[in-house]
């Protein structure tokens, strides 16, 4: 790979292209994009980045409603977001990954900066 001095570069002259990934990865970036884009889906992963939860604990943290709860979890879930491993008569959610919990934090972080006078 070779480094493109920024000198070498005229004012408008286009610079090289990105690399472009598959068809098939940029579909499942889609697919977590859009299982990440609902406040409550949001505010999950900010529980779970914390610790795992099961679903009682999430109730009582976001404030909202059991069933809208696990609709949410059941989005997560099938777009890989969060899975869920039984305990009992519980089912402890986790993170699948941290890269998740980045893509959220930054969101909020950018949204937070938005909003200073």
């Amino acid at each position: 790979m070779s480094v493109i001095d920024p000198g070498d570069l005229h004012p408008f002259e286009a610079a090289p292209p990105a690399p472009v990934p598959s068809k098939e990865t940029l579909a499942a970036a889609g697919d977590i994009l859009r299982a990440l884009a609902a406040p409550v889906r949001i505010a999950i992963v900010l529980q779970l980045r914390e610790s795992e939860r099961c679903v009682h604990e999430l109730v009582g943290a976001l404030g909202v409603t059991q069933p809208l709860i696990s609709q949410h979890l059941r989005v997560l879930k099938a777009a890989g977001v969060v899975r869920g491993e039984r305990t009992g008569r519980e089912v402890l959610y986790r993170l699948v990954d941290d890269h998740l919990a980045h893509i959220v934090v930054d969101a909020v972080a950018h949204a937070e900066e938005g909003q200073k006078p």
